[in-house]
């Protein structure tokens, strides 16, 4: 069984994941585009950390930051390697979905790596179609910039599948 809920990112679980997450972003893009990201960044108001757990155990999560102005942002999107294909990146993205539009925001944005391929096939399953950049990002070479409009009541993912 696959759960999203929000969560404090401080839980030693979830900055092992962050960890990660930062391992893995190192890894893809070294350099002077990428932006580290720690626990504490992701623990204060406007930021919403949404953990997915399956049977009960961390398998990965992403950040919802919003910005204030009837749009969002999603963040660190990662997914721990024992849970891969799964649909665990699906469930996160239905949890952030439905948290911004409970916090009426209206605009979710992105912005992913051109070297991480599966999330953007992901992203783009999900509904969400490619634009510039957005505020703070400028184009970088290792940038890809997506948005997604969102309706009350309606998602554009499927159900998850019985497990």
């Amino acid at each position: 069984m696959i759960t999203v809920a929000v969560e404090t990112p401080r839980r030693e679980e979830v900055a092992a994941l962050l960890r990660h997450s930062d391992a893995v972003a190192a890894a893809l893009y070294p350099g002077q585009f990428r932006r580290a990201i720690d626990p504490a960044s992701l623990d204060c108001a406007g930021i919403s950390l949404l953990v997915a757990r399956h049977d009960g155990r961390t398998a990965g999560c992403c950040a919802l930051f919003d910005r204030e102005d009837g749009s969002g942002e999603l963040k660190r999107m990662i997914v721990a390697e024992a849970h891969r294909r799964q649909g665990i990146g699906e469930a996160l993205l239905r949890g952030a979905e439905a948290l911004a539009i409970q916090r009426g925001i209206a605009l979710l944005l992105l912005e992913v790596g051109i070297r991480n391929d599966a999330a953007y096939a992901m992203y783009r399953r999900g509904g969400f179609t490619p634009r510039g950049p957005f505020a703070p990002y400028t184009a970088t070479p290792i940038s890809r910039f997506l948005e997604k409009r969102l309706v009350p009541g309606i998602s554009s993912l499927s159900p998850l599948p019985a497990r």
